[in-house]
């Protein structure tokens, strides 16, 4: 199981496939802050609803300095699907070989309805403008999370 990330820690380094199949890493947003989500799966209800939530808040979170990425373990043909269906405005990135995933410590042992399995674990890591962590939020759930985000963040809506 992967170390879950704290704040002060490097944010692990990364360059992945977007829903078009162009490369974007961690390193392109040097300078500026970036908010890197971890969801389960494109095209479900909980994922769906989170990243609607970013889509519709981006513009104030970009007014405030910060990019927003999606990770999942979902192919980049999915991702454009997910894009195209629901209007998202965020980047979205795959990640399904999971590296990622596990070097954030976002994907390991969960537990559903009794049983435990191994699980992509619905997490945010906001990373400053030097590339370190600046929050680390674990086990998040998809409603209302990024009201919180904004809310922590001191994020003001004009």
């Amino acid at each position: 199981m992967s170390e879950r990330l704290q704040p002060g820690d490097v944010a692990p380094a990364f360059t992945l496939p977007d829903a078009d199949g162009t490369e974007v890493s961690l390193s392109d947003h040097k300078g500026r802050k970036v908010i890197v989500y971890f969801y389960p799966a494109a095209l479900t209800p909980g994922c769906t609803k989170q990243a609607c939530d970013f889509t519709d808040n981006l513009e104030l979170l970009t007014g405030a300095g910060y990019e927003v990425i999606g990770i999942s373990p979902d192919k980049p043909e999915k991702l454009a699907k997910f894009r195209d269906k629901e209007s998202l405005k965020v980047t979205l990135l795959a990640d399904p070989d999971k590296q990622v995933l596990e070097s954030y410590g976002a994907f390991g042992e969960k537990k559903n309805y009794g049983k435990t399995y191994m699980g992509v674990i619905r997490s945010t890591i906001v990373v400053d403008e030097e590339g370190r962590v600046e929050r680390a939020l674990y086990n998040v759930r998809a409603t209302g999370h990024v009201a919180k985000i904004i809310k922590d963040l001191g994020i003001q809506d004009t």
